[in-house]
């Protein structure tokens, strides 16, 4: 396995070491500690929770992902594969690979994986067949069932259920490893919500930074949950890829200081990567004609929402606010194809701007 605290494996990677384990179980000893799991990137060594021989064709083996210095709510997650040899047709593959209790299910289009089967990836499927074919007898095929005892209630932590993936959560992993705070892997989820709303053919789409946008922008504007898409910090990304499929008009909704970044040129609005808050609240302030004593006290505030109290107090927070989205409209348009429509909002998803179209 990783051998720092910086990366662990993936739940595809556990899930094949699982099936390897309850394979060999079957086939020479049930008593088994640890396999050699075959990734894209390299050979690891897994360790095996439990591993237990059913019948003479039938195995089950359970490991859990180790925790590494990552905020991945499937650490220490159980992860169950329960093989079955049985016999072989003249065509069919020596390897079935299905889902079990906690393993959710798709139901929508625009994923990897077709609707109506499970959520488990194309490389880790290719991982298990890769893992598990040539060690299969003669004449037999092995059914792998993959199981995650607590992953329904994991999923709900998840994008899984805005992405139309019930019951369970999905078996992931593009290399075999997880690494430490991986931008790749968050953007590989987030990005599928763009794909499964064009596939299912949903237009006026509202891009929102997280959670407290999407149920502003349910509470304010007449759009469904499959409209709107979770940037996270990520807008640029977002953005870059709504454009790469042809996507150049939406609405972009939010708290103000989320989206003021994005007027700054910041695309990546994570407060560690950058701010630059007060700076642009108090360019646009300057510009709309606020005077210098006005202008320190708004440099000097905490929070974007003691800085909208004292524009209110001037009676210019709307005029500002118009000059911060128009601000967020040329900037998307000097780096993007894109023509957004921008609705700032407060904690109480009051309209702080009114130059946009609902």
């Amino acid at each position: 396995m990783a051998n720092d605290n910086y990366t662990g494996v993936t739940t595809g990677t556990v899930a094949t070491a699982c099936s390897l384990a309850a394979l060999e179980a079957i086939l020479e000893t049930p008593d088994i500690a640890c396999v050699k799991v075959e990734t894209p990137k390299k050979t690891l060594d897994i360790i095996i929770d439990n591993c237990k021989k059913i019948s003479d064709v039938k195995a089950c083996a359970v490991a859990h992902k180790n925790p590494y210095n990552d905020p991945d709510v499937t650490v220490d997650l159980a992860i169950i594969s329960t093989v079955e040899l049985l016999d072989k047709s003249d065509e069919e593959d020596n390897v079935i690979i299905t889902g079990g209790k906690g393993v959710g299910k798709i139901t929508k289009p625009g994923l990897q994986i077709p609707v109506g089967d499970y959520a488990i990836n194309p490389v880790p499927r290719s991982m298990i067949v890769k893992n598990l074919k040539d060690k299969i007898p003669d004449g037999k095929i092995a059914k792998v069932t993959i199981s995650i005892p607590e992953g329904e209630i994991i999923a709900k932590k998840t994008m899984n259920p805005k992405l139309g993936i019930v019951g369970g959560i999905s078996v992931l992993g593009t290399t075999g490893i997880a690494r430490s705070m991986s931008s790749e892997a968050y953007k590989n989820s987030i990005v599928t919500q763009i794909d499964v709303a064009l596939a299912s053919n949903v237009g006026d789409l509202v891009f929102v930074p997280g959670n407290i946008g999407e149920k502003l922008a349910l509470k304010n504007l007449n759009v469904t949950k499959e409209q709107i898409i979770q940037t996270g910090n990520y807008v640029g990304f977002m953005f870059e890829e709504a454009e790469k499929r042809g996507i150049t008009e939406f609405t972009f909704f939010g708290h103000i200081g989320k989206l003021i970044k994005v007027a700054g040129g910041i695309f990546n609005t994570k407060h560690a990567i950058a701010d630059g808050r007060r700076e642009i609240m108090v360019t646009h302030a300057a510009l709309c004609g606020a005077k210098q004593v006005d202008l320190q006290r708004l440099f000097e505030s905490k929070t974007t929402d003691d800085m909208m109290s004292i524009l209110n107090e001037l009676n210019i927070s709307v005029e500002v606010s118009n000059s911060i989205a128009q601000a967020i409209k040329e900037r998307c348009k000097q780096r993007f194809d894109l023509d957004l429509n921008v609705i700032l909002v407060d904690m109480e998803g009051r309209y702080l701007n009114d130059n946009f179209i609902i």
